[in-house]
């Protein structure tokens, strides 16, 4: 796992090899093994390297073509780099390494955009082609490792991080109104937006191709729920198994120490099994709890480490979240409150001191309809679909502003749920799932912020996703949806940073894309089964856990952010909010947010989503725009 970075300059000079270096050095945490740079007239690149496969200087780069033409920088694992190595050298490819780096020139040199139809891993590079003049730009097709870039119509910069792009001077920070939105609706920002204008992420499954004419994007791969299969129940079950066990093995390929996440659920306690069942000593397994007994999971975990007698160790999140808020929070180059990055750092942090790879089970509730949304979005659409389509969008409408006027948190929900109702499925989904409601944030939208934004809402991003899906049922729809927008902008982000601000590379083999592709094609009634969720993945399990297990309520990898504010960060929370020239106050009006904060103080109501999120907001304010 490593950073990368760079610019082309083909019109005037934005950079130098000084530029390279401190592109470099700010994410030097994800690879503090080696760096190294190239620099010519047109373009300069630079690599941070964490050394996970050939160990030697010979896997250091930028790496070069045989014929010289070529220079890549890459982040990322090739897991099938042995078997396309094969190919290449048998159409006359003559390796210098043994790096998977140099199978992505050689199969570029060969085949050229189309190599990342090939390519099975997590991947995010950049290709110069002296010759040509051009730089080729790729993102997997799930969004795993990540790659911004910075566009003005006459300069472009990239790296695997914000903080990269920002150590060149062309390179602006005004901020983007409908980024802010987003972020309050949906506790991150989603792609391709950042909160930069200029600045973008190169979208999941997609290529560019820079040149000194135009910029080309094009997307290689899109999952597809058109096919459903046919097969049996035990057949699509011991198929999935069996791609499982696959992806598992692939990703324990390593030149370094291996271990796992886990936290006592379906998905890592699946991997971990697949893994024991594999190795020949005992795998390293890492859990993170809270002192909290409602959001710690270490029982459950100590349960699966005990039966696959893993080496396991324990981290408990106490009474420390304030000490570490500030630091934690500043790897995210744009605002995020998804509250579990704490925990992920600190399980990232435990993890780094055995191993420097940590496989994990992030996908499972994307790909499998493991998340409780998935339940409560179901009977909310048995309700919109037992009501006539005339009183839904009438009398529910009416309903839902009588009760939106009561202070009672029940007549409250009552609100949110008939207001979610008159809605269409897809906007009924976004409802139900966003972060801040309509009522709320037109209280908390300063004047200016909503002129700015005109007649934009955040909805437009769940809906478009919802429609481009090619599924035929409501729920194949949602988990497309998620897919393309919570599991990329949130939890792969979430895992990236935190883990590699520990300087580990996390692994996920349900992310494979042959799984994600195949879980695709398995019927609904499969995944979410009379209210059973994740039933096939269950089945595919059952030889490896005990019930207990698989069967137990899901809690969640979260944390107790009310708790928080009312208490542990209390104090620094409100120091930061309502300082008198904070970030926020040029967004938010501040009477409305410090409404929120009182009611939310005295347990009239849980605030906790908007406030939390609103300090995230100001925390990257403060370190990134101050």
């Amino acid at each position: 796992m490593c950073g990368i970075a760079g610019f082309v300059q083909y019109n005037q000079k934005i950079g130098n090899i000084d530029t390279l270096l401190e592109m470099g050095d700010v994410i030097a945490h994800r690879g503090p093994d080696a760096h190294g740079e190239f620099l010519d007239d047109q373009v300069g690149l630079c690599h941070r390297r964490l050394s996970i496969i050939d160990l030697s200087e010979a896997g250091n780069q930028p790496i070069f073509s045989e014929d010289n033409n070529l220079v890549l920088v890459f982040n990322g694992e090739i897991y099938n780099f042995l078997e396309l190595r094969k190919e290449a050298e048998a159409k006359g490819y003559r390796f210098k390494t043994h790096t998977d780096s140099e199978v992505i020139l050689a199969l570029y040199q060969l085949e050229g955009e189309r190599c990342v139809n090939k390519l099975n891993g997590m991947f995010a590079f950049a290709i110069w082609d002296k010759r040509e003049r051009t730089l080729f730009m790729a993102r997997d097709r799930l969004g795993k490792k990540p790659l911004y870039f910075f566009n003005d119509g006459r300069n472009f910069v990239f790296g695997s991080e914000i903080k990269s792009l920002l150590k060149v001077p062309c390179v602006t920070k005004e901020v983007r109104h409908d980024a802010v939105y987003d972020f309050f609706a949906y506790q991150y920002i989603p792609d391709p937006k950042t909160i930069f204008k200029n600045i973008f992420k190169v979208k999941p499954g997609h290529f560019l191709t820079v040149s000194e004419k135009e910029i080309k994007e094009r997307e290689y791969w899109d999952v597809s729920f058109a096919k459903q299969s046919t097969k049996s129940e035990p057949e699509i079950r011991d198929e999935l198994l069996h791609l499982l066990d696959e992806s598992t093995k692939q990703r324990m390929i390593s030149d370094v120490p291996l271990g796992a996440f886990l936290s006592g659920g379906i998905d890592s306690s699946g991997i971990v099994a697949l893994m024991a069942n594999a190795s020949d000593k005992p795998v390293t397994t890492c859990s993170i709890g809270f002192d909290s007994k409602k959001y710690d999971e270490t029982k459950f975990a100590q349960l699966v480490a005990d039966q696959y007698k893993t080496d396991h160790h324990e981290f408990t999140v106490t009474k420390n979240v304030e000490d570490n808020l500030r630091h934690i929070a500043s790897f995210f180059d744009e605002p995020f409150a998804d509250a579990s990055f704490i925990p992920t750092y600190f399980v990232s942090q435990l993890a780094r001191k055995k191993v420097t790879v940590a496989l994990a089970g992030d996908g499972g509730d994307e790909c499998f309809a493991g998340y409780q949304k998935y339940g409560v979005d179901a009977f909310e659409n048995r309700l919109r679909n037992s009501v006539p389509s005339v009183l839904r969008k009438t009398l529910m409408p009416l309903l839902a502003r009588i009760l939106s006027k009561s202070r009672n948190t029940l007549f409250k929900k009552g609100y949110t749920l008939m207001n979610t109702l008159s809605m269409d499925p897809d906007y009924g989904f976004y409802l139900s799932n966003s972060f801040c409601n309509d009522l709320t944030w037109n209280q908390l939208v300063s004047p200016e912020l909503s002129r700015e934004l005109g007649g934009y809402h955040p909805s437009e991003i769940t809906r478009e996703f919802y429609n481009k899906s090619d599924a035929q049922d409501h729920l194949s729809k949602i988990l497309y949806t998620d897919i393309k927008t919570y599991m990329t902008g949130d939890i792969l982000v979430k895992v990236d940073r935190m883990s590699m601000a520990n300087s580990l590379e996390v692994r996920a083999p349900i992310l494979d894309y042959r799984v994600v592709e195949y879980a695709a094609t398995i019927p609904s009634r499969l995944k979410f089964n009379k209210g059973e969720k994740k039933h096939i993945l269950k089945e595919a399990f059952k030889p490896l856990l005990s019930d207990d297990t698989l069967y137990r309520k899901k809690m969640g990898f979260s944390a107790p952010v009310a708790n928080w504010l009312r208490f542990d960060i209390k104090e620094m929370a409100q120091t930061a909010l309502f300082a008198k020239e904070s970030g926020i106050s040029q967004f938010l009006n501040m009477n409305s947010l410090k409404s929120l904060w009182q009611q939310h103080q005295n347990g009239d109501r849980d605030y906790s989503n908007e406030l939390w999120s609103a300090l995230m907001f100001e925390l990257w304010w403060q370190h990134y725009m101050e």
